[in-house]
């Protein structure tokens, strides 16, 4: 099968054959042909690969996906314990605990105005992967779905995302990340196709974007040609569809320089009050998220605490830890705004929030009262989205290091966005001929469906 070939058949295993399913059906068939009619049995509802029935499909329509670089404390956030002292290197939460409208679902005292809003929103407490030590090969994981691979170049949650659903308007990227470009963001095997649009600057919107004061119309219109031209002649040396695929970049790129999309980073345009009510550069990249899923982008990343408001970010060794109140409230202030933003303009239950970290930090302080980092257990937050929302899912021990009940995997996570936003997460994605599972098999948490 041809590189095209296999773009165009790219869909969901419901409207395609594969050879694990058809291995799993027949075994399946030839299983209940060797029992026939026994009396008081009736065979548990399945999948053809044997796994119990998918919930009811989720209709969100967007994804707005807030990253909390290095690795978000759930024991000082959505998973409070008993009480501990950073200063006293006595294990357990740093700071008091409040009660939230959902009965018997507590929160830390610097997330009060989320607390208000938990009824919309639901705590996955009980995440985990086996990554550690190292920040960069956990935010691979949490971003892709596995763990970091030398043989296949897997295309992000993102990247993944828009290839399944594209933009909501042909005029607009599917995919835009508000915050720095890495590998773990990227599009793999999809191609750039799927990449994401970037950008750091609020004000002036992605780089390269806006026209030079000094490039009249008429210049950039002549420097298009040109580089048509050099593109036919390419073409026609090189029959390469990363050649293509380049070119079709270039074009999308072009077209979205236009004023008509630009206007969308005018946050001006924003009443006073709304803009006052999201906080600082944090609460004006969410913001930004909400006016670009308006316009059409069906997914947008904005990265948390950029420039190290409290000098090491959510990477809360040693002093960092003393400081971390300040992210927590950037984030609850944001995260609230968002939720009634949203909410006010009848977009809440179409718009999926997540709030997502690479791992979260064990209750014993080190030597200078900060703390560690633990995958064993970790918080992930989603919000809106049209889900049935149950302020937490899943339990911890008393010092939110091991799981309970109810674990999640990072395949589960992302099966359940992709869930929520009506695509089958037991899809096939191809690179080149080879069948590639969308989420590693993961299946959705099918309490928020119903």
């Amino acid at each position: 099968m041809s590189r095209a070939d296999a773009e165009t058949s790219r869909t969901p295993l419901d409207m395609q054959t594969t050879r694990r399913r058809f291995i799993a059906s027949t075994a399946a068939a030839a299983a209940a042909s060797s029992l026939p009619g026994m009396p008081g049995v009736q065979a548990n509802p399945t999948d053809e690969l044997g796994d119990p029935p998918l919930p009811p499909m989720g209709r969100a329509e967007s994804v707005i996906f807030l990253w909390l670089g290095g690795g978000m404390a759930q024991i000082d956030t959505f998973d409070p314990k008993q009480r501990g002292d950073s200063k006293q290197r006595r294990p357990g939460t740093d700071y008091d605990v409040i009660d939230t409208v959902v009965p018997g679902v507590q929160v830390t005292e610097h997330l009060p105005e989320v607390a208000r809003r938990m009824d919309r929103i639901t705590a996955i407490r009980t995440v985990h992967h086996e990554m550690i030590d190292e920040h960069a090969a956990a935010v691979y994981w949490v971003h892709v779905g596995r763990p970091v691979s030398g043989t296949i170049q897997y295309p992000s949650l993102g990247a993944a995302v828009a290839h399944q659903r594209g933009a909501r308007d042909g005029e607009s990227p599917a995919y835009v990340l508000i915050g720095y470009p890495n590998v773990a963001r990227s599009p793999g095997f999809l191609g750039p196709r799927y990449g994401y649009l970037y950008l750091t600057d609020l004000q002036s919107g992605p780089r390269g974007f806006s026209l030079p004061p000094y490039l009249s119309e008429e210049r950039f219109r002549r420097r298009n040609d040109l580089l048509a031209m050099m593109q036919d002649r390419a073409r026609q040396r090189l029959a390469d569809p990363v050649l293509d695929e380049y070119i079709e970049a270039q074009a999308a790129a072009q077209k979205l320089s236009t004023p008509q999309f630009m206007s969308v980073f005018d946050l001006e345009r924003e009443p006073d009050a709304v803009r006052a009510a999201y906080g600082g550069q944090f609460g004006q990249r969410c913001l930004l998220a909400r006016r670009l899923t308006e316009r059409g982008v069906r997914f947008v990343e904005v990265a948390h605490n950029l420039n190290f408001v409290n000098g090491t970010g959510w990477d809360t060794h040693k002093e960092g830890q003393q400081q971390q109140w300040v992210l927590i409230r950037e984030l609850d202030q944001a995260l609230a705004a968002l939720i009634d933003d949203l909410e006010a303009k009848n977009r809440l239950d179409e718009t999926l929030i997540v709030v997502a970290t690479e791992f979260g930090r064990p209750a014993e302080f080190d030597g200078a009262g900060g703390r560690g980092h633990q995958s064993s257990t970790f918080t992930m937050v989603l919000a809106g989205g049209g889900l049935q929302h149950h302020g937490a899912i899943g339990h911890t021990d008393e010092l939110s290091k091991q799981i309970v009940d109810r674990p999640v995997s990072i395949p589960d996570f992302h099966a359940t966005i992709h869930h929520a936003l009506g695509i089958d997460c037991r899809t096939e994605l191809y690179d080149g001929d080879r069948p590639v599972p969308i989420t590693d098999n993961g299946r959705p948490i099918a309490e928020l469906f119903g």
